[in-house]
């Protein structure tokens, strides 16, 4: 029986975080739907993830003060091109093809849609990003997906594949995108990218709830939501682009898409929901498909060509550069080049291992 290298498989733990802040905050989330309408209660936690992370980000700063070097990388020029193609897509485009879509479809059928962004995240990191995923993350992929069809299934659910359920496949879309883009300047500070990724997608949903008609929310519920949002979004979002630095876009997509499961678990505990059957049947195959990707072993001789950037590090085996003497200790983060290497290991498609296969 294969077991868990830990050395490898240890940001696993990032993204299984990232799911569980987000699928935790879900069900109170939910509570908040009887006093604000859904357009609403998205941009406030977009939102409240976007200030509360602001809030980390001048702290941390202040903490930083005359410390020698820098933890994080800073985004460079190009990375702002890849940043606001996330923005538009995650925080823009869909939530206004969720709304409609949603508009025209049952609280079931939307569920059920709403499953395909982690499968549809690998298929773009694989087709397009040409991100290495083996058979044994393409078979987590289809337990992950069996199991959140299962866990949203209402009995009697009609289902039709009309305009406004392709709408919120079109979400799916665009969020799988946001994932994959923002993968691409994931060696960036993880922080100041969720930052700007929620206070964009929270200043845009809300303007749109606003334009339509939506009333200005009492003090107990926006601080609810905004504190939600920090948790839930910001905090989870920091892990998830940790997670996305070091195992790429389709690992990331398969550990988050247990975020459903630990929402349903807490509303069971928490709240007194109903234990099902579904509920168990999708547990289980949550546990073999999360296993499937914990266990998996990939080690060949790859080669890694001249490649200059910035972003956080140790002296490893892919770090054995020459220090100018002001880089702080260490991690730190600055621009360093690594000359070109030929060598074997289990790895996976972190920065340095974006190899064609």
């Amino acid at each position: 029986m294969a077991g868990i290298d830990i050395r490898i498989q240890r940001y696993a733990f990032l993204a299984l975080a990232a799911a569980a802040l987000f699928g935790a905050i879900t069900p109170f989330a939910k509570l908040l739907l009887g006093e604000l309408p859904p357009l609403a209660l998205a941009g406030l936690l977009y939102l409240g993830s976007g200030v509360g992370l602001l809030a980390v980000l001048v702290l941390r700063r202040q903490f930083a003060r005359g410390e020698a070097g820098s933890k994080e990388a800073a985004l460079a020029r190009w990375d702002y091109a890849w940043l606001a193609g996330a923005v538009i897509a995650g925080g823009g485009v869909a939530p206004v093809l969720l709304l409609w879509g949603l508009s025209g479809t049952g609280a079931s059928e939307a569920s059920l849609l709403l499953n395909f962004e982690g499968v549809i995240t690998m298929l773009i990191a694989a087709a397009l990003f040409r991100e290495a995923v083996g058979r044994r993350v393409w078979a987590a992929a289809a337990l992950m997906l069996a199991g959140g069809l299962v866990l949203s299934w209402q009995p009697g659910t009609a289902f039709e594949l009309s305009p406004h359920a392709l709408a919120i496949v079109g979400a799916c879309l665009c969020w799988a995108l946001d994932n994959n883009l923002t993968r691409k300047i994931s060696a960036s500070d993880p922080v100041v990218l969720a930052m700007v990724k929620g206070l964009a997608a929270g200043s845009f949903n809300l303007a749109l709830a606003y334009a339509l008609g939506m009333e200005f929310p009492a003090s107990a519920t926006l601080a609810a939501a905004l504190a939600l949002g920090f948790l839930g979004y910001g905090v989870s979002l920091v892990l998830f682009i940790l997670a996305l630095r070091h195992l790429g876009a389709a690992r990331t997509a398969a550990h988050f898409s247990t975020a459903p499961f630990i929402g349903a678990a807490i509303a069971i505990l928490v709240l007194g929901e109903l234990l099902t059957a579904s509920f168990i049947t999708a547990l289980i195959l949550m546990l073999a498909a999360t296993w499937l990707v914990l266990t998996e072993r990939h080690a060949h001789e790859h080669g890694h060509e001249h490649m200059a950037h910035s972003h956080r590090h140790t002296h490893d085996e892919h770090h054995q550069h020459v220090h100018l003497g002001d880089e702080g200790p260490e991690p730190h983060a600055h621009r360093h080049e690594h000359p070109p290497l030929t060598h074997s290991h289990s790895h996976l498609p972190d920065l340095h291992h974006r190899h064609r296969h």
